[in-house]
């Protein structure tokens, strides 16, 4: 399965950092997150095992993550690129024109459950394998923002809509058949990786 969430690009050329998931937000699937449901697998995967790629293709590695933690948000993730490989220099080109902009985990089901009255899966207990750069994240508030050369102390940026740190999720209005588009590509990967896994 994929799900997407906030990332920015930060703490000099090649850093990326971000949430690869918020906590009870509803995706583009009808499912959300709750709080603990990456412990039991942080716990038991290293950081470095849980791999970073592109568009959720296992042939395409484009960095490392360092570090892979849950806070009250969500699943903060922090990484880099990897200079000389192709994909992560083109990686790092778009990211810095905006011309990609999402994060998305790819993880098999440990536990969920459905809430009667919306319909909703709550997921409870996920075992995360992987978390890429993608272009259509099945969570539209997941986007990337350049970022500066700096390296900074203390807790990550507020990313949340509307906040100065963050670009807001646009999800064109000139029509439905590109919010839908999205959202078939999306469907499309999630139903592909939770086959491979």
């Amino acid at each position: 399965m994929l799900k997407s969430s906030a990332l920015r690009a930060a703490c000099g050329p090649g850093v990326i950092e971000g949430y690869a998931s918020l906590f009870g937000v509803v995706d583009m699937a009808g499912d959300t997150v709750v709080p603990g449901a990456f412990r039991d697998s942080l716990k038991q995967r290293a950081t470095g095992e849980i791999r970073m790629l592109f568009q959720h293709d296992p042939g395409e590695p484009v960095g490392v993550w360092t570090e892979i933690r849950e806070d009250r948000r969500g699943l903060f993730v922090r990484g880099k690129l990897i200079p000389g490989v192709a994909r992560a220099h083109e990686l790092h080109a778009l990211l810095q024109a905006g011309a990609i902009d999402g994060l998305s985990i790819g993880f098999k089901t440990v536990r969920a459950r459905h809430e009667r009255r919306n319909g909703v899966r709550l997921l409870e207990k996920i075992d995360l394998w992987e978390i890429s750069v993608v272009t259509f994240p099945l969570l539209p508030q997941a986007r990337v923002r350049p970022g500066r050369p700096e390296v900074r102390a203390g807790p990550p940026a507020d990313l949340s809509p509307g906040r100065p740190a963050t670009r807001r999720c646009v999800i064109a209005r000139r029509g439905a058949s590109q919010y839908l588009l999205a959202r078939k590509i999306g469907r499309a990967a999630h139903q592909l990786t939770t086959t491979q896994i």
